[in-house]
């Protein structure tokens, strides 16, 4: 199906209000994306430029670069977390269950969600059989944690034309690749509906580090000033805001601070509520337009 095809036109402004519980005017979610790079392939991402150009391998500069996330900078940003008590949701490899068990065991232990992220890090369009990449990344999850993952997000936002519709076939609830909204929508597959829940390319520490290359206090900066809009808007009817970090960027020494102080200036507002992605989605299916 073509994306119009899966969904419709809907200008914000005319939607029936959504309501929050308790009062709350906006929901904030923050996912945590954990991955293992497979240093026989070519790295997802490079932070140095092989000096004779190419695809080495093994590429240790790179391997490396990513690897300090999930052995430091991921243990320095979940005291953030723990800290101002913010419910975490970890967007998994399948594969990185296996490669990082105490990630897996400090994110049970908080109750985090987690969330499908293929079982490896690489274009969905470049897996050789997509529903079975999405079927083992679910029973490894399982496996793992003992639940299911309700929700998917694809490696780099990566969908095929078939996506939403083995997503649905394979059980999930929702995805979070469609960055079209700052409300849930509902997406049409071949079988039953599929809820998108809002993700951001915006707040993003990949797009503003590795692509615009922005520094450290742009994080801060822009999280803050979406958070303000965001927030007026949704004076009328609920929004949700993502923000979105790996342990290899934002676990970084000189970006950690700034991250923080996105939790210190955010805690000040009693009426934003911290949840998961599928407490959104829940909240969702309560208050929200059924299923078309």
């Amino acid at each position: 199906m073509l994306p119009t095809e899966r969904i419709s036109y809907s200008p914000i402004a005319t939607r029936d209000a959504l309501k929050l519980p308790n009062g709350a005017r906006m929901a904030v979610w923050v996912i945590v994306n954990v991955e293992e790079w497979d240093a026989k392939q070519t790295m997802p991402r490079t932070v140095l430029t092989p000096p004779a150009g190419g695809s080495p391998t093994p590429d240790i500069p790179n391997w490396a670069w990513h690897e300090y996330g999930n052995r430091v900078g991921f243990w320095r940003m979940l005291k953030v977390f723990d800290e101002f008590n913010i419910p975490g949701v970890l967007a998994i490899n399948g594969s990185a269950l296996a490669a990082y068990p105490p990630i897996v065991e400090a994110a049970m232990k908080r109750h985090w969600e987690f969330m499908g992220h293929g079982f490896t890090q690489r274009n969905m369009q470049k897996v050789e059989n997509e529903r079975e990449d999405i079927r083992k990344t679910a029973e490894a999850i399982k496996a793992a944690t003992g639940r299911r993952p309700r929700g998917w997000l694809g490696p780099g936002l990566t969908e095929t034309w078939e996506t939403p519709d083995l997503l649905k076939l394979e059980g999930y609830d929702y995805v979070a690749d469609w960055v079209l909204d700052d409300q849930p929508v509902w997406l049409k597959t071949t079988t039953a509906p599929i809820v998108n829940v809002p993700y951001t390319q915006e707040c993003n520490d990949v797009a503003m580090m590795l692509i615009q290359h922005h520094k450290a206090s742009e994080y801060y900066d822009r999280a803050i000033d979406q958070f303000e809009q965001i927030y007026d808007d949704a004076a009328d009817s609920a929004r949700v805001m993502a923000l979105v970090v790996h342990p290899y960027i934002m676990g970084a020494p000189h970006r950690l601070k700034y991250f923080r102080r996105i939790f210190e200036t955010i805690r000040q507002k009693p009426d934003v509520v911290f949840m998961t992605g599928e407490q959104i989605l829940d909240w969702y299916l309560l208050v929200g337009p059924k299923a078309p």
